[in-house]
């Protein structure tokens, strides 16, 4: 029995990455450490457990040692966190996660960093680009790596895959693209600011191929961005989704100082539930210029660019289309 455990497998990109794991027959054997509970009760192969990985993780999660840890955990979304929070996970989540590895004898880590380690990124921003976070988010991660490489370095025939991805989008996820499509649909999406920067996302499926690409690969360390290749401007995201849709409506620039003061007003008129959050409008106002180069040097076969990652979607999930 081949096992993988993925901390942080509750998830959105935890649950897409254990059935690919099983479907593929890389894992005969997946289990989900996470403070939620099993979201895949029924799948066989899945074993869960509620593991907090702010607190030392017990060796006997499993009851064969992993061949492959993936860790996913992480405080990230924005907004909804204090900023120490984003500290307190993801900096004690890396040395709890290295630690278990570490008592286990696992050899084999893949650990989701995030593009937020770059700061803003006006121009083409590949892996050797300075680091330069400006959220907490991105402050915690880039540390959160280091403790992975301490790993490491630690003992001999280790493997450590590091990914630092874009916003990842796909069926079953109600993130930023979702409700960029919804609000193209129903007609009152208008870009925060130009149309012309360049806004870097990464399709489900495409990062599932990366990790198993990646997992194949014999280099001891490996550090990779993973957004869809080409990256391209927002504008021509949204006609993408125009397209796709065949929508008619306008989609207009609106100035940020006009949009971020219309966006709270709607917050809280809605009491704190609204989509259109101040937070989110300006990130989406943010470039990120992100270029996978690692895949694009190592021969990686992008499947999908923006527009057909939607096709395959709605096709999965048609649901989230309605």
């Amino acid at each position: 029995m081949t096992t993988c455990i993925i901390f942080g497998g509750a998830g959105f990109i935890g649950t897409h990455l254990a059935r690919r794991l099983l479907a593929t027959g890389r894992a005969s054997h997946v289990h989900l450490a996470d403070v939620r509970s099993n979201p895949l009760p029924d799948l066989p192969g899945i074993t869960a457990s509620i593991t907090d990985v702010r607190r030392p993780i017990p060796v006997d999660l499993t009851a064969e040692p992993p061949t492959w840890i993936f860790n996913l955990a992480a405080v990230h979304r924005e907004p909804g966190h204090e900023a120490i929070e984003y500290f307190e996970t993801n900096l004690a989540g890396a040395r709890n996660v290295t630690a278990y590895a570490e008592a286990v004898d696992c050899r084999n880590i893949y650990f989701t960093s995030s593009i937020a380690v770059y700061g803003p990124t006006d121009g083409p921003t590949d892996e050797t680009a300075p680091i330069c976070p400006v959220s907490p988010y991105g402050g915690s991660k880039y540390p959160a790596e280091l403790i992975h490489e301490q790993w490491l370095q630690a003992g001999p025939e280790r493997r450590l895959v590091i990914c630092r991805p874009g916003v990842i989008y796909g069926p079953g996820d109600p993130g930023n693209i979702l409700r960029m499509v919804r609000a193209i649909k129903r007609g009152y999406f208008a870009y925060p600011g130009s149309p012309d920067i360049h806004k870097s996302y990464g399709y489900i499926e495409g990062l599932l191929d990366s990790i198993a690409f990646m997992m194949d690969r014999p280099e001891p360390i490996l550090r990779y961005n993973y957004v869809e290749d080409p990256t391209e401007p927002l504008g021509a995201l949204v006609s993408h989704i125009k397209t796709h849709l065949g929508s008619r409506a306008p989609v207009l620039p609106l100035p940020l100082p006009l949009l971020v003061p219309a966006a709270g007003l709607i917050n809280a008129a809605l009491g704190g539930n609204s989509p259109i959050h101040p937070v989110r409008v300006r990130k989406a106002a943010r470039p990120t210029h992100i270029v996978p180069g690692t895949l694009k040097a190592l021969g990686f076969p992008f499947r999908f660019d923006f527009r057909s990652s939607l096709v395959d979607w709605q096709r999965q999930a048609p649901e989230d289309f309605a």
